[in-house]
């Protein structure tokens, strides 16, 4: 319950600063958006299959972030940013479906 309740300050303070990203970091924004989705995500499907762990969690949304972030930078630095950074949306993108499915089949039985 505080987990929302906290979701929906945060939700609110930033729609009421409208913060806005410096230009370096723009392109890393997403990615890291792509990846906590990918932990969130990863988080309720071990609920739902009675494995979940906080610390589980916490790493995991710290590592993909991070290593994601580095890839794309090093993607940057080699001239190759654009590609890289597709390629990490396309398997975060994958776990997410994954992960999406199985929670979808843990609700629904189906």
């Amino acid at each position: 319950m505080y987990a929302i309740i906290g979701l929906l300050v945060g939700v609110g303070i930033g729609l009421w600063y409208q913060p806005t990203v410096p230009l370096g970091l723009q392109p890393y924004l997403p990615i890291a958006v792509v990846a906590a989705l990918d932990a969130l995500f990863g988080a309720m499907r071990a609920r739902l299959d009675g494995v979940y762990d906080d610390r589980v969690f916490v790493a995991s949304l710290t590592f993909n972030v991070i290593i994601a972030a580095l890839i794309v930078w090093l993607g940057d630095k080699l001239g190759v940013g654009a590609q890289l950074q597709t390629g990490i949306i396309v398997v975060l993108g994958i776990r997410i479906f994954a992960n999406a499915a199985s929670i979808r089949r843990h609700i629904f039985k189906a």
